[in-house]
């Protein structure tokens, strides 16, 4: 028989549960914020998928970075007009 390797939503509902201890040490607000970095590695799993070779933590660890740099660059953005729109 073959080896059995777990596909990469399998890993990330382990590691859902394996934080779900962490989770809920922290304070209700802090427990929000933890749930939507998780959101976004779902966003990415098709993608983390393809990272064979890389852990599923750290292709989700890379893809709460994505998603947080994508807002980072958006802000940027928003600010920029918003001074343009202020000094003109």
């Amino acid at each position: 028989m073959g080896k059995s390797v777990r596909t990469i939503t399998d890993a990330y509902h382990l590691e859902g549960q394996i934080l779900s201890n962490f989770r809920r040490g922290l304070r209700r607000q802090d427990q929000a914020v933890l749930d939507e970095l998780l959101s976004y590695t779902h966003k990415h799993l098709a993608a983390a998928s393809l990272a064979s070779d890389a852990l599923p933590m750290e292709m989700f660890l890379l893809a709460m970075i994505l998603e947080q740099q994508k807002e980072i660059e958006a802000l940027r953005v928003r600010l920029q007009r918003l001074e343009q729109s202020a000094a003109g």
